[in-house]
């Protein structure tokens, strides 16, 4: 076995893979950028090295050398796919943990991929065989396959420059469409076209191989919860699978590594006809790699993968056959994202406040976070990803459910509020999955899951209150009770929720027993106290619930069930104050990002709708428009100035 590893990668599975060689006494080397100098990874690490980035083979063979490192593992993602990286690994006489190169060209080209695994019997989804089509070749090939289509880059993945097709009259622009994002994001346009398989659901099988020539399948993994081609909650096994199915895909995986001489842990991955469950799937790709839902797949064997694939690198054997494996109970993941699904999953980023993970028997959570670090715009949004084991699927949903209730991030904004949403719906609870299945349910999963109701606001107000009131028996006329001479009046609190209108909340007597007006709401009976450090706990309306609470300058946090939610106040609303600040015209930023363009300038007169700015995140733009017709009083973002989120801009 090696003594020393350097993991080529960042985030939460450069921690996962750090973890493993921690267990089995191996020396771990992290690299970082400057922007990663404080991460995680890099603290949980035994040593760390500097890299200028996470894609340079140089970089990253000079770190190894530097540290001593025997191999690289390279996780997910960065180099893990790229045959330059693992031969470079063997000319420097550095194990790459990974798959021969052979292999990796092979897979990594989707159109020969198709070819060899065809040829090994594997079936394969009808489409163009022929690589370095023209515009007028694709069409054609389109137009013989039959409608619907789908275009695909042969290089990379990720859903990236995928473009589904229905109607002949859209290829052409389609076609351009794919090709433009193919060559911004793999630097290769090519594309092939293959037939659309409707009701999709997306099983991937995982394999794995020694250098002995032994071969077996770890059984499967449902995929089909995704949006815009990426995926977001996986699960072991497939609800859709029988065991005489389960088999037969399994030894169409198999064949498919053999065919190319696989060595370590692979995926290959199959679309199936949610109306045809009795059929075979179709081959789509292989990944050469660990994938990001490998966790449920351990947590239904029992078998550690990272270990798995260091001790194949080491030149070890599988230490079980495929009789020997046994999937036991169920087990589900959901990836947590730096991301605002009420505002069309914006990119978010900031400092981590607080951080509260869940924990107990059947949860695992693999996360790249702790409280303090910076979360920038600069990498993958993914954060981190809650993983539930039960005996059958329901009790891994109800766990799951339970584990992201528990998950408190404040100073991000997530999606785990969208998870829960997602998991509760009917058709994922019983099971009936495709891969359009999210984008059609898209509207009641996030609607107006965003407000964050009276109680939040108040809770808000309540947080104030107590802040402002003396610890002990103190000065009457200093407590913002609203007391005077003639009986307790009203202290009014303007509050700003997302971006959202202000609100206001008013109080009548201290924050341990108030009334309490959120808006035009009813009057309602309420207190606040604190629960130690950071929790408080407020009861409404007759309703105790507890909250997890951070500031962060004038930005105050409340986390609960799942959800955090960013509470601003302005100033303290007089009469109508409210309605004024709601038309005040205040523009923020919906992202953290970099401005790249500012279209108005102060004095100019707009109109409801106009463009303003454009701020940039994560190689998105997004049009930032004023919100009612007027002057603009006040532009202080500047083109290439970085900016937070909810900053304001105009």
């Amino acid at each position: 076995m090696f003594e020393t590893v350097l993991v080529a990668n960042r985030g939460e599975i450069a921690v996962r893979i750090i973890r493993t060689l921690r267990t089995l006494g191996i020396t771990s080397v992290a690299v970082h950028t400057d922007a990663d100098t404080g991460a995680r990874h890099v603290r949980d690490a035994d040593l760390a090295v500097r890299i200028d980035s996470y894609l340079s083979i140089d970089g990253v063979l000079g770190a190894a050398r530097e540290a001593g490192a025997e191999a690289v593992h390279p996780g997910y993602g960065f180099l893990a796919e790229n045959a330059a990286f693992a031969r470079a690994c063997a000319d420097a006489g550095v194990v790459f943990v990974g798959p021969p190169v052979t292999a990796i060209e092979a897979m990594g080209d989707k159109i020969r991929a198709k070819r060899t695994v065809a040829a090994a019997g594997v079936p394969v989804v009808p489409g163009s065989e022929a690589s370095g089509l023209s515009d007028e070749e694709l069409s054609d090939a389109a137009m013989k396959i039959g409608m619907p289509v789908l275009l695909k880059p042969s290089a990379g993945g990720g859903g990236k420059g995928m473009r589904l097709v229905r109607d002949p009259a859209e290829l052409a622009e389609a076609i351009a469409s794919a090709r433009r994002e193919a060559r911004g994001s793999f630097g290769d346009d090519t594309l092939l076209v293959e037939r659309f398989v409707d009701n999709p659901r997306h099983i991937e099988i995982q394999v794995f191989a020694d250098g002995q020539g032994n071969v077996v399948h770890l059984g499967e993994r449902e995929c089909s919860l995704q949006r815009r081609h990426q995926k977001i909650i996986e699960e072991a096994p497939s609800p859709l699978l029988d065991e005489a199915l389960r088999r037969s895909m399994g030894a169409q995986a198999v064949n498919a590594a053999k065919a190319v001489g696989y060595v370590g842990a692979g995926t290959v991955e199959f679309i199936v006809a949610g109306d045809r469950p009795a059929d075979d799937g179709y081959f789509m790709e292989m990944n050469t790699r660990l994938q990001v839902e490998h966790p449920v797949t351990e947590l239904v064997t029992g078998y550690d993968l990272v270990e798995l694939q260091l001790r194949v690198a080491a030149g070890g054997s599988l230490p079980f056959t495929q009789d020997g494996i046994h999937l036991e109970g169920h087990a589900i993941e959901a990836r947590i994202y730096a991301e605002d699904p009420s505002r069309g999953f914006l990119p978010t980023g900031g400092r981590v406040l607080a951080l509260s993970e869940p924990a107990g028997p059947g949860v695992r959570v693999d996360s790249g976070i702790a409280a303090g670090d910076e979360v920038g715009s600069a990498y993958d949004p993914m954060l981190a990803k809650v993983i539930a084991w039960g005996v059958d699927r329901q009790a891994a949903l109800r766990g799951l459910d339970r584990a992201l209730a528990s998950y408190a991030l404040l100073g991000v904004p997530t999606n785990v509020g969208f998870l829960r949403a997602l998991i509760a719906h009917p058709d994922v609870a019983a099971g009936r999955l495709d891969t359009g299945l999210v984008e059609r349910a898209l509207p009641g999963l996030t609607g107006d899951r965003a407000d964050p109701g009276e109680e939040v606001l108040a809770a808000a107000a309540l947080e104030r209150m107590l802040a402002l009131e003396p610890g002990g028996a103190g000065d009457p006329w200093e407590i913002p009770d609203g007391w005077r001479a003639g009986g307790p009046t009203w202290t009014r609190w303007l509050i700003t929720v997302g971006g959202r209108d202000p609100v206001e909340v008013r109080i009548r007597g201290r924050a341990a027993g108030a009334e309490v007006r959120v808006g035009a709401g009813d009057l309602v009976r309420a207190s606040a106290r604190w629960d130690g450090p950071g929790r408080l706990v407020v009861s409404y309306a007759g309703r105790t619930a507890g909250y997890v609470f951070a500031q962060d300058g004038e930005v105050r946090w409340l986390g609960r069930d799942g959800h955090a939610w960013a509470l601003t106040e302005h100033t303290a609303a007089e009469a109508g104050g409210a309605a004024g600040a709601a038309a005040s015209g205040l523009v923020r930023s919906p992202m953290p990002g970099t401005v790249m363009a500012v279209k108005a300038a102060e004095g100019d007169t707009v109109a409801e709708g106009q463009p303003l700015l454009i701020v940039e995140a994560m190689k998105m733009e997004h049009t930032v428009v004023a919100p009612i017709d007027g002057v603009v009083a006040r532009l202080p973002a500047r083109a290439g100035a970085q900016v937070s989120l909810d900053e304001t801009l105009a």
